[in-house]
Parts: C-alpha cells; sequence; structure tokens
C-alpha cells in the first residue's frame, strides 16, 4: 500500500523570534536544520518514489536535509501551491504583540479559524483552495500508481491536507496543531482512505480515537 508523509518545515529564524513569517522566505535555524535531520528517525527504512515541497527556502531545505540523512533520494520538485498562507498586515509582526493590540478572540480568528483571514491575507479555506487541487490532481495520481509520497510545506498547508485527507470539518481542523519537521505517516487503503495503522504522528486520527 501506498505511503503518505506530509512533514511541516524545520524551525525557521521568525518562528524561533515568534514572528508571523506566511509567504516569507525565512531560513531555517541551526536547531531548524537539526530537526529536519533527525526526523528522518521517524520513518527509518521507508523510500520515497517522488517528494514535493513549497517554493520557500525552509521548506526546500527541510525536505533535503531529510531525504539525505533517510538515505532516499527522489526527484525533489518544488511547488507554488504549497507555500504558507499569506498573514498580510500580520507578516512579520511578533505575535504577542498582535495578540496584546488585538485581543485574544480576533488573534485566535486571525490565526486559527477556516474560514476567517487576517486583514489582506488568507484563511484556511482560501488556502485549500490553492493547495487541494495540486494534492487531488497531482499528488492522488502518484499514490494511485502506488508511489510512495513525500510533501513538505508549512504548518497551515499541512493542516489543510490533513482535513482534506481525512475528512475533518472546520471545527475540528481548528485544534489541529502542526509541529515542526514532525512527519505525519499515513497508510493509505485500496479505496485511498488513510488506515487505523497509520502511525502515532498521524495525530488527528489519533486524537479521534481511530489508532
Amino acid at each position: 500500500m501506498p505511503v503518505l508523509v506530509l512533514m511541516r518545515h524545520g524551525e525557521s529564524l521568525w518562528n524561533l523570534e515568534n514572528r508571523f513569517t506566511g509567504s516569507i522566505d525565512v531560513p531555517l535555524t541551526a536547531r531548524g536544520r537539526s530537526e529536519a535531520a533527525k526526523a528522518a528517525l521517524k520513518c527509518s527504512g521507508l523510500k520515497f518514489d517522488i517528494a514535493y515541497c513549497s517554493t520557500l527556502s525552509r521548506a526546500q531545505d527541510t525536505a533535503a536535509l531529510f531525504l539525505e540523512e533517510l538515505g532516499s533520494d527522489p526527484p525533489l520538485i518544488s511547488e507554488p501551491s504549497l507555500i504558507e498562507k499569506n498573514y498580510g498586515i500580520l507578516q512579520g509582526l511578533n505575535k504577542d504583540l498582535v495578540r496584546a493590540e488585538y485581543g485574544d478572540e480576533v488573534y485566535n480568528l486571525w490565526h486559527r479559524s477556516y474560514d476567517i483571514g487576517p486583514p489582506g491575507g488568507e484563511s484556511l479555506y482560501e488556502l485549500g483552495l490553492r493547495v487541494n487541487p495540486f494534492f487531488k490532481q497531482v499528488v492522488s495520481e502518484d499514490l494511485r500508481l502506488g508511489k510512495n509520497v513525500l510533501l513538505v510545506a508549512h504548518g497551515n498547508v499541512i493542516r489543510s491536507l490533513v482535513m482534506l485527507v481525512e475528512k475533518l470539518n472546520p471545527l475540528e481542523v481548528e485544534k489541529i496543531e502542526v509541529g515542526t519537521a514532525d512527519p505525519l505517516k499515513y497508510i493509505l487503503d485500496e479505496n485511498f482512505e488513510a488506515t487505523a495503522d497509520s502511525g502515532k504522528h498521524c495525530f488527528a486520527l489519533c486524537n479521534r480515537g481511530q489508532n
């Protein structure tokens, strides 16, 4: 059965500084590079036939370091539709300062909700309008051909794809937390549904009592 691994990039400089990064190209920290390499231990022995990543350097470098450590050398394709959601006026701002200025309720709506985005930016729903077609048209075809696929992107991109793969509703996806460089491994059945033995890194399935 084909395997799909979804993974957020390792810690970036603006993650470290607690800033909204969004679609800005910010590099990995030394810790982020180490996280990417260590993530291979969670997929030991797994070989990928193809890999996709965002065009932003933090995702590209995470994917390359992970695959190098794993000893797997598939084609690594950069895909523009996998760029993190645009945070609009919040990009580059410190999260604590934004929370202090606008309050917890507005902060959480802009940062976590499904259909409300920050001013000038994207909601998770709008992000899905560009991410999901790529997954359905390209990644799903790879999986149908029996290929093992790695996809490395950003927190909200991974949330959107978890929502799609696990058929979560908007309220469920708001609760999803995506750690840096923490691979989520899905084993797909004959109907290309995530199986109950997809593994402990498939956090949403675990949280819903399916593993």
